[in-house]
């Protein structure tokens, strides 16, 4: 029978796996209490680094407060300070990707989040099921911000048993009104029965393998103006669409669907003047040079 290992054989096993390196000074980190931002805490802080614990507040349970002092203590055992944000959101559809976006805003584009591999492997079928380009199949970008992407989701169970914390389990999370909900719940478990294997590992592959190609382009399109239609109307439609995405995520600090960035290819194109995009904002086109209206 395999020996359990120690809270500290664990913790640096799972070390060795994550990617703190080149991380200096303040760090923050997106904690809501579950088992992945947990690990996620514990793993930063045993890796030598300064880090501020943020729970987000997204003021839809009444049960919050108590999951902030939940948060708020267990920072404080590990060494962390804590700070907590509160966020409204209004969508009556996407409330999701509004909830994402919100987060994302509050924490600012440099907080570590705690996304695992099994988070990744979701991410790629919810974009393949959008019809996602290979942008969309490279899924959650790995390095500083998400540094415990190759770790899985049993291993932070694991992280969090050995530390004698039970983490808080988000109702939401087993709400089937939610897509990722039912590929995590559904769609992963049917494919791995199809497949007679863990299909997230190999899932995880593809999106390294896709992870390159979008480097490649992205190195390959550095020095283009994102804004000037007529630069881009001169590039490949592939060469083009990349340009635009890598400008529409760093203005809106959130990747754009492919639905998206057709319309505003269209307003490339001089078909139309303006597009809708998401969170209430317009892409439009004036002597040539594309902007980003709220």
């Amino acid at each position: 029978m395999e020996e359990k290992a120690t809270t500290e054989e664990l913790t640096r096993q799972l070390l060795a796996k994550c990617t703190f390196e080149g991380l200096a000074g303040p760090q923050r980190c997106g904690v809501s209490g579950g088992a992945d931002s947990i690990a996620l805490l514990w793993l930063a802080t045993q890796a030598g680094l300064q880090v501020e614990a943020v729970y987000v507040d997204h003021q839809t349970r009444s049960t919050t407060n108590q999951e902030a002092t939940f948060v708020s203590n267990i920072a404080k055992r590990f060494g962390a300070s804590f700070s907590t944000v509160q966020v409204e959101v209004n969508a009556t559809s996407d409330l999701e990707q509004q909830w994402r976006i919100a987060r994302h805003k509050v924490l600012g584009p440099h907080a570590m989040l705690g996304h695992t591999a099994d988070d990744q492997a979701e991410t790629l079928l919810i974009n393949l099921m959008r019809g996602a380009a290979v942008h969309g199949l490279a899924g959650i970008e790995p390095g500083p911000r998400h540094p415990i992407l190759a770790l899985r989701r049993f291993e932070t169970e694991a992280m969090c048993a050995a530390l004698d914390i039970e983490p808080f389990e988000d109702p939401s999370n087993s709400d089937s009104r939610y897509q990722r909900n039912r590929v995590r719940a559904e769609l992963l478990p049917l494919l791995n029965e199809i497949a007679d294997r863990d299909c997230v590992p190999g899932l995880n592959r593809t999106a390294k393998h896709c992870q390159s190609v979008t480097e490649f382009l992205t190195e390959s399109t550095i020095d283009i103006d994102p804004v000037d239609t007529r630069t881009l109307a001169t590039l490949p439609r592939a060469l083009a669409s990349q340009v635009l995405r890598e400008w529409l995520r760093d203005e809106l600090n959130h990747p754009v669907s492919s639905a998206e960035l057709e319309r505003v290819l269209e307003v490339v194109d001089h078909k139309v003047i303006a597009c809708e995009i998401s969170g209430g904002r317009r892409v439009a086109r004036t002597d040539g040079m594309l902007r980003v209206e709220s």
